[in-house]
């Protein structure tokens, strides 16, 4: 994880990277380097982001770093990895036919996929719009049983 993609640590190298990309897709993956699940993603990511590279920056967030438990508690990061997609410092959100439209639960399966997922949050932020439909078939996005508390 650390040797691959950019890797945050601090909450304010989150805050600076969400503040600072501009016209771009900011992807922000949430996870730990000792997850064989999550070193799946990294692979998937690092083989895309020279591909993506035009319309989106890609970055890791360490969710065993104290400093960013803020973040990982405001977006819900209950499942690793988890991703979460922004433009212009404005939270991207997908719907994926899922209740959470807020992140991206577990890896990708296919290089394509990632970079199918990332054009379609792009071409829809270029739109003005907060929310874009995944353009993934339904048989390649995973499925998690979400569970709300004290709802």
């Amino acid at each position: 994880m650390n040797y691959l993609l950019t890797t945050l640590t601090k909450k304010q190298e989150v805050d600076s990277m969400i503040r600072d990309t501009i016209d771009k897709v900011l992807v922000l993956c949430f996870g730990r380097a000792s997850d064989s699940i999550f070193l799946q993603l990294d692979e998937i990511l690092y083989k895309s982001v020279r591909e993506v590279s035009k319309f989106a920056t890609v970055a890791l967030v360490d969710i065993d770093s104290d400093d960013v438990q803020v973040y990982i508690k405001y977006f819900d990061i209950t499942l690793i990895p988890s991703t979460v997609f922004f433009f212009n410092a404005h939270h991207m959100k997908m719907d994926c036919g899922s209740a959470d439209h807020t992140k991206w639960v577990g890896t990708f399966l296919r290089k394509q996929d990632f970079v199918d997922v990332v054009e379609a949050i792009y071409r829809g932020a270029m739109k003005g719009k907060l929310i874009v439909t995944c353009p993934l078939p339904p048989d390649r996005i995973p499925k998690f049983q979400l569970l709300y508390k004290d709802v």
